[in-house]
């Protein structure tokens, strides 16, 4: 185990959005734990820049005390946790099984619950933060993804309670994106439809999220809030 650097654990750092904040804080020189579930691909190039691989499925519980474990033997002080990994089935794909009901709920709730409140004391060394990747529609919730939306909005009483309990050692907040990067299955009139919804006509790209990340580490006196990414799209759903 060791201490020399800054050590920050981001869930679902094989793709998009995780992968990206991973190769900022690389480059700002944390040591950074990358989980992921399948997407292996990205990171091969995170190991390749000294990041630590770590594999679990955060749909079983399981997996999720083995990373724990994992991140425990690797440091003793956790500065950064980002709760990233997600799992977006709509209420079709979710009412194919119970399988996959107990993933979305596991993956967006009960694994950041018990990343929280089990890496507590490694994060309390730290001074440390923790940041929640929630929704916009937590405010709003979408009725063709609603175990996803109720999922994310126990992500967000997550933000608010641990906020307190683990005041003033910890602190812990929560963003809430929009449409900042469209997935290859949305197609022209999908992607027409969510700009003309959203205020600032664009899809925002991964770097207001990385900055947003940023802000909330940086800033020693915000705690238990949510900021939305969203180019204004919560105004309009």
């Amino acid at each position: 185990m060791t201490n020399s650097k800054k050590f920050a654990l981001v869930t679902g750092a094989g793709r998009r959005f995780g992968l990206a904040l991973a190769h900022a804080l690389l480059d700002e020189g944390y040591q950074v734990l990358a989980h992921y579930n399948t997407s292996k691909d990205g990171i091969h190039e995170l190991e390749q820049r000294g990041a630590i691989g770590l594999q679990a499925n955060l749909a079983h519980l399981n997996d999720v005390h083995q990373l724990i474990h994992a991140v425990q033997q690797h440091c003793s002080k956790l500065h950064l946790l980002v709760n990233n990994a997600s799992c977006f089935f709509d209420n079709q794909r979710v009412n194919e099984s119970d399988a996959n009901l107990t993933a979305v709920l596991n993956v967006h709730t009960a694994a950041p619950y018990l990343l929280i409140n089990q890496l507590q004391q490694q994060l309390a060394n730290a001074k440390g933060n923790v940041i929640n990747i929630s929704d916009i529609y937590v405010d709003s919730p979408s009725t063709d993804y609603i175990a996803y939306c109720a999922a994310k909005a126990g992500l967000a009483s997550l933000t608010q309670a641990f906020a307190k309990k683990l005041a003033p050692a910890v602190r812990v907040n929560a963003i809430q994106p929009g449409p900042i990067l469209f997935l290859p299955e949305h197609d022209s009139q999908h992607r027409q439809k969510v700009l003309a919804e959203t205020p600032l006509n664009l899809e925002g790209g991964l770097e207001p999220m990385i900055a947003a990340v940023r802000f909330l580490r940086d800033n020693p006196f915000i705690t238990g809030e949510s900021i939305k990414v969203d180019g204004g799209r919560a105004l309009t759903i």
